[in-house]
């Protein structure tokens, strides 16, 4: 399995010595992924930990006080607290913290994705070329929405991959992007999407006790047809069926830069009496998501499980506390990489899926400048976990 850090052998010379950069967007996430990195690397007996070239390696904390203050006209700038000269960095932000406010002419102005992509921009031109590299973990991916072109319109994540690199990151790591093909627009630099598909199972299984995982009692949905290869994954992995829906769209109105959906079209085998798994990448209003479910229990769908990397709910929890309280779905669950409202995490459906450790583990093997490949893929974890659900062996410390 290996993902357990103890489990791994890192005995490879760090790249630099290890600096976590959480923009405030991302402070909270960032603190627990590094009280993780300061109890494996203080616990860890490495043979050459002492040598000049393991400076730095054990350290009481890897944070590196970032700041991004604002002058009254909405501009702002970069600051850096500590030396960061030859430092292996990671920083960190969520693009999609709307909690975070600033002054703008006395107004008080909620930031956008774009504010916090400028915040990180920021903060890399304070580093000033300095650091021995520089890697960016953005979550939720900026932009992802705007992968592609059509017509006369912008490119915009692309054009923010550019933009990253060209300031000297050397690598980006996202989840669950959009459409990885995107990073076609920067072929000779790292870029990786990963799946958290292993913590979204665990979230389930530890929570709910009972499930049969086979093809008689479970099916795996796409809610669309763009998320189809995320739901063959999980149908593989599980050993499960799939279905999925297509929307009907009307091509001849836009409606908020969109054509807007006439209907959802189900394909797939009979699922009366069946839980059903239905995964998305993102949940934004939650209108498509509450759509395929009523659809589901039209077709007497038993319990519905919704798995969402990225829990946005643009439109707030109201429809989704509606369909909850008329028995449409039994659970939602989603990760902590973007912000989570108090409200969201005190509902009664809903599950938060901690991703800290599987990121921290990330960093300490990049720092190390070892293969990530095993922790990308993670088949054999989630075999292992639901081996462990099925002969009741689950306590929840993967």
């Amino acid at each position: 399995m290996l993902l357990q850090r103890s489990q791994r052998v890192l005995e490879t010379i760090p790249v630099g010595s290890l600096g976590l950069i959480p923009l405030k967007s991302c402070e909270e996430l960032g603190r627990q992924v590094n009280d993780y990195l300061v109890k494996w690397r203080h616990s860890s007996d490495l043979e050459h930990k002492s040598s000049i070239a393991f400076t730095g390696y054990e350290r009481d904390s890897y944070l590196i006080p970032a700041h991004t203050p604002r002058f009254g006209s909405g501009e702002g700038k970069g600051t850096i607290d500590d030396s960061v000269r030859g430092n292996d960095l990671y920083l960190m932000v969520d693009v999609c913290n709307y909690s975070l406010t600033y002054k703008l002419y006395n107004y008080t102005n909620r930031m956008s994705p774009d504010d916090h992509f400028q915040d990180l921009k920021r903060v890399i031109a304070a580093i000033g070329g300095k650091a021995r590299r520089i890697t960016v973990i953005m979550p939720y991916l900026y932009e992802s929405r705007q992968h592609k072109r059509s017509a006369r319109e912008s490119l915009d994540c692309a054009m923010a991959l550019q933009e990253l690199v060209n300031m000297g990151v050397e690598n980006i790591l996202t989840f669950e992007a959009h459409d990885p093909r995107v990073q076609n627009a920067i072929p000779l630099n790292g870029f990786e999407t990963v799946t958290p598909a292993y913590q979204l199972i665990k979230g389930l299984l530890e929570t709910t006790p009972g499930l049969e995982i086979d093809s008689r009692h479970m099916l795996v949905i796409s809610p669309d047809e763009g998320g189809m290869s995320r739901a063959v994954y999980l149908a593989n992995v599980l050993g499960l069926d799939m279905g999925m829906f297509y929307k009907r769209r009307d091509y001849t109105r836009i409606i908020n830069g969109r054509n807007p959906i006439l209907a959802h079209e189900f394909l797939g085998t009979d699922i009366e009496g069946k839980d059903m798994i239905v995964v998305d990448d993102m949940i934004s209003s939650g209108d498509s998501m509450l759509e395929v479910i009523r659809e589901l229990k039209k077709r007497k769908a038993r319990n519905i499980y919704i798995f969402c990397t990225f829990g946005l709910f643009t439109n707030g929890l109201e429809k989704f506390d509606k369909a909850y309280e008329e028995g449409l779905f039994t659970k939602l669950l989603t990760t902590n990489l973007v912000y989570q409202t108090p409200d969201l995490l005190s509902r009664p459906y809903y599950v938060s899926c901690n991703m800290s450790k599987y990121i921290a583990l990330l960093v300490d093997t990049l720092n190390h400048d070892v293969s990530i490949s095993d922790l990308l893929d993670p088949y054999d974890r989630i075999q292992a976990l639901v081996r462990r659900y099925r002969n009741g062996e689950l306590q929840g410390q993967d």
